[in-house]
């Protein structure tokens, strides 16, 4: 029995289920209002809040983009640990300029922010490192990331060397592996309303201050 195709264009669903989001309730400052929103998904129940898509382009301007865990922000932006010869680590490197997006489709939320690059230093490295699970430590010197594989098995003999060469023993960050900072120009919160006239309100930086700015939905 053949199954329907679904229509992409076909599915609508209007947004009324939260609360709108105007300027009087914003918090001051983009920081403050990421963290009340990201409590709030925390607290809601989404799985992994702290998912991301992270998008980044080569010096050609060719884009990509992938989903990445958050795993810290303060005022000065937005920290995730990849492997610094990946493809986003290499255009980071090249174009040090990326857009993140954190997609909360159940709250009808989306965080958007845009902004340069840049490496953390190496304590900040590897003090997270250290708090890795053993399997991930060992899979970061596993893996040459987003490089082509022959098929799984490279995967595992990659693995299998790690546990040989560290054995019981301390696994240290390696050398090519470490954390990028996002560091925002602009944080868009949007906030789904009806009729598709969603809320859209924009910190932005104008030199050494933030202003606020609403967008046409």
């Amino acid at each position: 029995m053949s199954t329907a195709q679904p229509s992409p264009a076909g599915m609508r669903r209007d947004y009324t289920e939260h609360e709108p989001l105007l300027e009087s309730s914003l918090a001051g400052d983009w920081a403050s209002q990421f963290a009340a929103w990201f409590a709030e998904a925390t607290a809601y129940g989404l799985p992994e809040p702290n998912a991301m898509i992270v998008a980044t382009a080569d010096q050609r301007g060719r884009p990509s983009a992938r989903t990445v865990l958050l795993k810290g922000y303060d005022s000065t932006g937005f920290v995730f640990f990849t492997n610094y010869e990946s493809r986003k680590g290499t255009e980071a490197a090249l174009n040090p300029y990326a857009s993140l997006v954190f997609p909360w489709f159940s709250m009808q939320r989306q965080v958007i922010v845009a902004g340069p690059v840049e490496r953390v230093s190496r304590a900040e490295t590897e003090e997270y490192f250290a708090s890795r699970p053993r399997g991930s430590q060992l899979g970061a010197w596993a893996s040459p990331q987003s490089r082509v594989l022959d098929g799984r098995d490279a995967v595992d003999a990659g693995l299998a060397a790690a546990v040989e060469r560290f054995g019981d023993g301390p696994v240290p960050a390696p050398p090519h592996w470490g954390g990028l900072r996002v560091r925002p120009e602009t944080v868009e919160f949007w906030q789904g309303r009806s009729n598709r006239l969603h809320d859209r309100l924009r910190f932005r930086a104008d030199g050494s201050s933030w202003v606020v700015e609403r967008l046409a939905p």
